[in-house]
């Protein structure tokens, strides 16, 4: 669902679909940053299309950036000429020029300058939440939407992390080349000299934003609330269905190994919590110990933000599956969400049904509402509470759509516990 059509550097297009007949009209607009693992994606992809979600009274803009070695390449030679002297993001630079073009230009389509959200999918949220952290696009946007990335895990290496990176681009199979020589590659041969790298960062990524010294300046800043928003966040709740390929293969042993590696002298303490004595056990406490980390991390976060915020915080837990023969394997999985948002379950290619199609407009009308007035509760739509650190913290999108506890509490006193001695919380590590 990530790539789509011809692959090219000619890349930086928007799309923008608008309901206004005039350019005299305001109407609220959504910003929308595509995924694909900082490494592909495209906003040609059919699931994005905003037709749909744009005649019910928002303006939505879809953006091409730079990915891969194209967008986020930092070296040593490049920081030197650089009269910053940074590196990398350059595909988080091409989502700030085009917030800038629609600042200066989406009055025409009848869109509100003053009334933009920032809006993506896992790397698109993480997007997001760069963004909401950067100062160098204070001011370009009101709201922000972040699915599956609150908490993704994935780090923001340094950038001499990221030109060890790039130098090793450089050096492959020991045929040393200057940024200049790189230069002078076709599209082809990098890429088939990135594809002759060792493996490396987190999720085999080797290109991701990093903390370049201009838009990411320091490390305090990945966490900071530079631009303070009212924010809507999520996951699936089975999130790595389709992106673990030992998932359903898990056996008694290979969880218990994952857990003592994990929480250490606390693996006891997480396998009361996610009981395994068979391997049909284990591939569900895999599964389940998967999910609820990525809702730790989403609460943390939010418990974090709650303290320098002036705006809510709205989370939720995306739960129907989509629809189709191996609907019982991969469930709610990453991404799954999207068609619904955008109203474009016709570009899937899955049987849906009546009840896909009243799910699609429920959670559209969520989205809207937020876009329009950082607000998603409204008329015939049952109540999404703001987040809290008591009660039901979180809302559950699906067919039994509710309001509900993020984590049982002994499970958020583990993973409480887990974070206090040092560990680490993520969607995906």
């Amino acid at each position: 669902m990530v790539s789509s059509g011809e692959v090219s550097e000619d890349c930086l297009f928007l799309n923008i679909w608008t309901p206004a007949r005039t350019s005299k009209e305001r109407v609220p607009v959504l910003f929308w940053i595509h995924g694909g693992g900082f490494s592909s994606g495209s906003g040609s992809v059919p699931i994005y299309d905003g037709a749909r979600l744009a005649s019910r009274g928002i303006v939505v803009v879809n953006v091409n950036y730079r990915v891969g070695v194209y967008g986020f390449l930092a070296h040593p030679e490049l920081t030197a000429e650089s009269p910053v002297h940074a590196s990398g993001n350059y595909g988080l630079m091409d989502q700030a020029e085009a917030l800038r073009w629609v600042r200066a230009n989406i009055k025409a389509f009848g869109g509100d300058p003053a009334q933009v959200t920032i809006a993506g999918q896992s790397a698109g949220a993480a997007s997001v939440h760069l963004l909401i952290a950067s100062p160098r696009v204070e001011g370009l946007f009101a709201r922000a939407i972040a699915q599956s990335g609150s908490g993704m895990g994935i780090p923001v290496p340094a950038r001499a992390v990221a030109e060890a990176t790039g130098q090793a681009l450089s050096d492959v199979s020991n045929e040393k080349l200057s940024v200049r020589q790189l230069r002078n590659l076709t599209a082809a041969e990098l890429d088939a000299r990135v594809a002759k790298m060792p493996p490396s960062g987190p999720l085999g990524l080797r290109f991701l934003p990093i903390i370049d010294g201009l838009f990411v300046p320091d490390a305090s800043y990945v966490d900071k609330n530079t631009n303070d928003t009212p924010i809507l966040t999520g996951m699936t709740a089975n999130e790595i269905t389709g992106l673990n390929p030992t998932f359903g293969k898990t056996t008694v042993a290979d969880f218990n190994t994952q857990l003592t590696k994990t929480y250490g002298p606390m693996a006891p303490k997480f396998a009361a919590l996610y009981p395994a004595k068979t391997d049909a056990e284990a591939v569900t406490a895999f599964e389940s110990h998967a999910r609820d980390r990525g809702l730790a991390a989403t609460y943390f976060w939010a418990k974090e933000r709650l303290k320098n915020t002036r705006h809510p915080i709205y989370t939720y837990l995306w739960t129907h599956p989509e629809p189709g023969p191996e609907a019982a394997h991969y469930k709610a999985f990453h991404s799954s969400e999207i068609p619904y948002v955008f109203d474009t379950l016709h570009a899937a290619e899955r049987p849906f049904t009546a009840s896909d199609d009243e799910l699609a407009t429920m959670l559209g009308n969520y989205w809207l509402n937020f876009v329009k007035r950082g607000d998603p509760n409204g008329k015939n739509l049952g109540r999404w509470p703001r987040f809290s650190l008591t009660g039901d913290a979180a809302m559950e999108l699906g067919s039994d759509t509710k309001p509900r506890p993020t984590l049982p509490s002994d499970r958020i006193a583990a993973f409480e516990q887990y974070v206090k001695s040092g560990g680490q919380l993520g969607l995906f590590n």
